[in-house]
C-alpha cells in the first residue's frame, strides 16, 4: 500500500468511527448500547459518575481522532495555514489531554478487571506523554522529532478506531465471550499501531542515513 492511500484509508477510518460515536452516543440512547448494558448487569456498576466521563472522553478523543490527519497530513504552507495548524495543535493537545486524564478513571473501571484496565491505563499515559513530547520538541524548534512524535501520538489515538476494528473478530473468536475478548483488545488496539509506526520512523531514518553517507562520499 502506498503513502497516499493509507493516508486516505486513515481518515476515511477515521471520520468512519467518529460518525459511527456520533450515531452511537449522540443520536441514540447510550444506555441500549452492548458494551454499557454489559456494565449494568454488574450489580457494583454504578451508572453516575461513569456514563459523564465516558462522554468526555468520547467528545475529546472524537475531537483529536479528527483533528489528527489534518494536521499531519496537510503542510501548513503560508500564514493562514500555519495559523490554522497551530489552532488545531492546540485543540489536539487540549483533547488529549482531557480524555487521557478523564481516562484513567474509566481504566480503574475496565470491563475485564486490572487486565483491560492495565492496558488502557498504559495507553493512556503513553498517549499523553507522546503528544506532550511533540509538543516539547516544537517549543525547541525541532521540526523533524516534532512530526516523528506527532506520528507515534496519532498512532496511540488511533486505537479508538482499531479497538472496534478488533472487538468483533475476537468476540467471534471466542465464540460470542464479550470479556476476554475485550481484555485481549485492551492491549491489541494499541500495541501493533506502535509497532507500525515505529517501524516507519526507523525505516525513515536508514533512508535518510544512506541518503546522507552517499552523498558525504568523496569523488573518485
Amino acid at each position: 500500500m502506498g503513502k497516499s492511500s493509507l493516508r486516505v484509508l486513515v481518515i476515511v477510518l477515521a471520520l468512519a468511527i467518529g460518525a459511527y460515536a456520533v450515531y452511537q452516543y449522540g443520536l441514540n440512547n447510550p444506555l441500549t448500547t452492548d458494551f454499557i448494558k454489559k456494565k449494568l448487569r454488574n450489580p457494583d456498576f454504578h451508572l453516575e459518575p461513569w456514563i459523564y466521563i465516558l462522554y468526555i472522553h468520547i467528545v475529546t478523543a472524537l475531537l483529536a481522532l479528527v483533528i489528527g490527519p489534518f494536521q499531519l497530513f496537510l503542510k501548513p504552507a503560508g500564514m493562514k495555514r500555519r495559523r490554522r495548524h497551530l489552532l488545531l495543535g492546540y485543540a489536539y493537545v487540549l483533547s488529549i489531554t482531557i480524555s487521557g486524564l478523564v481516562n484513567l478513571f474509566l481504566a480503574w473501571h475496565a470491563t475485564g478487571g486490572w487486565v483491560s484496565g492495565l492496558g488502557f491505563f498504559l495507553l493512556d499515559v503513553l498517549w499523553m506523554a507522546a503528544t506532550f513530547m511533540a509538543v516539547h520538541k516544537i517549543s525547541i524548534n525541532d521540526l523533524q522529532a516534532h512530526k516523528e512524535w506527532m506520528l507515534r501520538s496519532y498512532a496511540l489515538t488511533f486505537a479508538a478506531v482499531t479497538l472496534r476494528l478488533w472487538l468483533p473478530l475476537l468476540i467471534m473468536l471466542n465464540h460470542g465471550s464479550f470479556v476476554p475478548s475485550y481484555q485481549i483488545v485492551a492491549w491489541l488496539c494499541w500495541v501493533p499501531n506502535l509497532i507500525f509506526i515505529e517501524t516507519l520512523i526507523r525505516l525513515r531514518w536508514k533512508r535518510v542515513t544512506r541518503q546522507l553517507n552517499g552523498t558525504s562520499r568523496p569523488m573518485r
